[in-house]
């Protein structure tokens, strides 16, 4: 049973100093899976990208690839001091640690705003109000985090999940489950997260970000993609 109320900033920053130092931590999992779909939605050069709770680093360094200038945004001091030690040959990265939700975005200054298994830790509604004020004239929003599900094509579609997790673990790592003491942190991690349905989603889309396409993913994912008006 996923519960409302959010869990407090201090357990999230908590855990994901724990989970930085994991084993495996950065190497293939749900959410690197979409990455190049992600990319795939963005032209081949930008200006500046802001990424929001970008863990270790692994998109963003994606992002470096196109983008002129890329700013991580992180909870976690572990995350961050990762992702600046990999990061530390790419001139064009700066990971600040920061709360995603008081944190002072700038008006229309990036051309990527993107975000990755983050927003289920946040109010949703405001959060795309910060990030739609923060993209210039024309740049493109990027979301993918975990969605709950609810109906039949959703549970049909989880069972279908479970196969495709094994073998694409075991092709990308050589293992078909993570660790021990990953799935410990991540099982207690997660005990008490709610994540949205895919109606939430696209109703609080539909409110701050008229023409947003949303999407459900194979392994308990969802996307958002919307290119702000010029």
């Amino acid at each position: 049973m996923k519960l409302d109320k959010p869990i407090p900033p201090e357990r999230v920053r908590r855990d994901f100093d724990r989970i930085a130092h994991l084993p495996g931590e950065g190497s293939w999992d749900h959410n690197s899976h979409y990455h190049r779909f992600l990319l795939g939605r963005l032209p081949r050069r930008i200006g500046r990208a802001l990424e929001v709770g970008c863990g270790t680093g692994g998109f963003a360094r994606l992002l470096a690839e196109r983008a002129e200038a890329v700013l991580g945004l992180d909870l976690s001091p572990e995350m961050i001091a990762i992702a600046r030690e990999r990061s530390a040959r790419l001139p064009n990265v700066e990971f600040l640690d920061a709360d995603a939700l008081s944190w002072e975005y700038p008006s229309e200054e990036f051309d990527c705003v993107a975000s990755i298994a983050t927003l289920h830790h946040l109010p949703l509604k405001p959060m795309l109000e910060r990030f739609r004020a923060a993209l210039r004239p024309g740049g493109t929003l990027l979301i993918l985090d975990l969605q709950e599900s609810c109906g039949g094509v959703d549970r049909l579609l989880d069972s279908l999940a479970v196969p495709a997790n094994f073998a694409l673990r075991l092709s990308h790592t050589g293992r078909l489950r993570e660790p021990a003491e990953v799935r410990a942190a991540w099982d207690e991690h997660g005990a008490d997260e709610r994540y949205l349905t895919l109606p939430e989603v696209r109703e609080a889309a539909e409110r701050v970000l008229p023409g947003a396409r949303v999407r459900r993913h194979l392994l308990w994912r969802y996307s958002l993609v919307w290119r702000k008006p010029t």
